[in-house]
């Protein structure tokens, strides 16, 4: 039986990923894919409180808090992976609206490397294909700015900040070997690349066999 295939998209903010998870959505169904869209916040039962955490983090800094999230974050990734990936149906492909690769933009204090092997530690489910939506964050900036909700960030407030989240998701895109998708181009060319890249990996994993 083939399991389903898992597709994570994360990048920071303002990068267009909502918009571009909808568009791959439609261009894959259209080929007549099964496709679920998951969020990793939608999914996590224990949001509410790892978030009031953030925002006392966001008040008072420090490491010890920090990586008191990530490690709440990762146990929200356990669960999810345990509770609700097994749920979907078989020979589908899921499109998981940020996972673990996000914390390389959003964490300040905490190295990417010591995120990901708590994720590790925790058997969180690996994707199949880890997609890293960016743009120069000029650009990301400005079409927050655009938006009603802004930036709607929680960490980060200002274009600086922006920066350097944007330089640290590139960095660690670079040093695991995500896809990275350059945002700044079309809707329809930046889809084009997302499911070309999905569609080399089916070819690849086909048939897809269940993981241990």
């Amino acid at each position: 039986m083939k399991r389903a295939l898992f597709v994570s998209l994360d990048g920071p903010k303002g990068v267009g990923k909502t918009t571009l998870l909808e568009a791959v959505t439609k261009a894959l169904r259209v080929d007549h894919h099964t496709v679920i869209r998951l969020s990793e916040k939608k999914s996590d039962p224990y949001r509410a409180e790892t978030m009031a955490l953030v925002n006392q983090f966001v008040r008072n800094p420090s490491r010890e808090l920090e990586l008191t999230v990530c490690e709440r974050f990762a146990d929200s990734r356990r669960w999810i992976s345990q509770q609700v990936l097994p749920e979907q149906p078989p020979g589908s492909i899921i499109l998981m609206d940020r996972w673990y690769p996000s914390e390389a933009a959003f964490r300040r204090l905490v190295p990417f490397v010591e995120i990901l092997q708590l994720n590790r530690d925790r058997n969180v489910q690996v994707p199949d294909l880890h997609v890293g939506v960016v743009t120069a964050p000029e650009i990301s900036w400005a079409r927050a700015a655009a938006r009603t909700r802004g930036l709607s960030s929680t960490v980060m407030h200002a274009l600086e900040e922006h920066v350097a989240s944007t330089e640290a998701f590139e960095q660690a895109a670079a040093d695991y070997d995500w896809v990275l998708c350059r945002n700044e181009v079309t809707i329809e060319e930046a889809t084009m690349q997302v499911v070309a890249h999905i569609q080399r990996v089916l070819r690849d994993v086909s048939p897809l066999t269940n993981q241990g």
